[in-house]
């Protein structure tokens, strides 16, 4: 371990490493310190540089914070849930309110974000949802919608099928519009966040960190798999999918790893419907059993998903290859609900993953033992877009100065999968 009365300037190091390539190799780091005064600032480890990771290591930063912010890989690397092309954002979550507010609080913070980026990274598309009749989910999204003023838009299958005639809604009753969403690019969002995390200050590592003994009262450090070792006052691991593993007394099966597979696939020549300002983000409610989808976006292909849970996976062992039966499922779906589509070649696929708790409710709280380490993750295959809120959350429950939310909290996740969040 380096020695902290060491003059040389470590973050300024980290800058160089970071602006210049993000997983350029490990940085040499002293050891952090501890505060002792209550209210003062503390010296923050933030393990995991993925979308709930890098903001609350923003936010913390931006609080006054001396944060030092650890990945494995580099920040939204292809292993990561992070990583890859899209992610959809929207504020339909039927009874489930507390998810539209932190979309629509994130939103604000995701156009600052695409405001400042040399390439955008908030997308306005808009987004469809449609469902094959007028259910809870619907009525439930529009009524919180319209408490918060949000122009969504009611509307009918012959309405859709003249503003959406990429869409065949045959089956569909009713359907969901939100005009002031739609898509956002993730891998050039985190990595943009973490650049500008080190630009102002911040130090970034590249290391893998050990699994912390969770007998202890509290953490003092980590040890990397060099052998280096990082203190700090307060920890926060927002490791995904790796959560499990950095604590499996008190995480365990609690958060569940699935494997998910993505389909891009060209549009005709010259066709505009699959464009954007054309075709808008999408979801096919189908009941609970979700495909969903986007445009063509920078020319990348008209993307494809299914948002049910694959099989359990290790993250770090799970092949990446997509799978024959991945791929007709979503052929299937593409060929009946996109027929304009039919015969279309496939032009990109991605494996990546959910990690997800019992309910798909967010895990933001402290360690049952370690007083001083906070669990952040269970994104549950919608984290992405309520990553400014999530990091909002995290920072404060580090800084003591807002208690962690009830459906947020370790004792509220269990054993079981009984998927509820949508």
């Amino acid at each position: 371990m380096s020695d902290p009365s060491d003059k040389s300037d470590p973050a300024a190091v980290s800058r160089r490493s970071l602006l210049g390539g993000m997983a350029a190799g490990t940085l040499a780091s002293p050891a952090i310190g501890r505060a002792s005064v209550r209210g003062s600032k503390f010296k923050v480890a933030v393990i995991g540089a993925g979308v709930f990771g890098v903001w609350t290591a923003r936010h913390l930063q931006q609080a006054g914070h001396k944060v030092t912010l650890i990945d494995a890989r580099g920040p939204a690397n292809n292993r990561a849930s992070s990583g890859g092309e899209s992610r959809l954002t929207r504020a339909a979550y039927g009874k489930d309110a507390i998810y539209t507010r932190m979309a629509l609080d994130s939103l604000t913070q995701w156009k600052a974000l695409s405001s400042r980026a040399g390439l955008p990274i908030f997308i306005p598309a808009g987004v469809l949802f449609f469902f094959p009749n007028e259910d809870a989910y619907l009525t439930d999204s529009l009524a919180a919608h319209r408490k918060l003023g949000l122009p969504t838009e009611a509307l009918s299958r012959a309405e859709m099928a003249r503003r959406f005639p990429m869409i065949a809604f045959d089956g569909i009753a009713a359907g969901l519009h939100e005009p002031g969403f739609g898509a956002l690019m993730a891998r050039r969002a985190v990595q943009l966040l973490a650049r500008e995390f080190v630009a102002d200050g911040g130090r970034y590592l590249l290391g893998s960190v050990s699994p912390p003994d969770e007998k202890s009262a509290s953490l003092d450090m980590v040890t990397l798999s060099n052998g280096e070792r990082i203190g700090a006052d307060r920890f926060v691991f927002a490791a995904g999918p790796w959560l499990p593993k950095l604590f499996p007394q008190a995480i365990g099966q609690r958060i569940v790893p699935t494997r998910q597979e993505v389909f891009f696939f060209a549009p005709p020549p010259g066709d505009r419907r699959f464009q954007l300002g054309t075709m808008p983000g999408w979801a096919d409610f189908n009941g609970g059993d979700i495909f969903y989808g986007f445009p063509d976006l920078e020319s990348r292909g008209v993307k494809f998903a299914h948002d049910a849970h694959g099989v359990d996976v290790d993250p770090d062992t799970q092949s990446r290859v997509p799978t024959e039966a991945a791929l007709a499922e979503i052929v299937a779906f593409r060929d009946h609900r996109f027929p304009l589509l039919r015969g279309a070649p496939l032009v990109e696929s991605r494996v990546c993953q959910y990690e997800n708790s019992g309910n798909g409710d967010f895990l933001i709280d402290h360690h049952p033992r370690l007083a001083n380490v906070l669990l952040v993750g269970a994104g549950s295959g919608h984290g992405f877009k309520h990553g400014p809120e999530v990091g909002r959350r995290a920072a404060a429950l580090v800084m003591g100065t807002k208690p962690a939310e009830p459906r947020f909290q370790l004792a509220t996740k269990t054993l079981s999968q009984r998927r509820e969040v949508h």
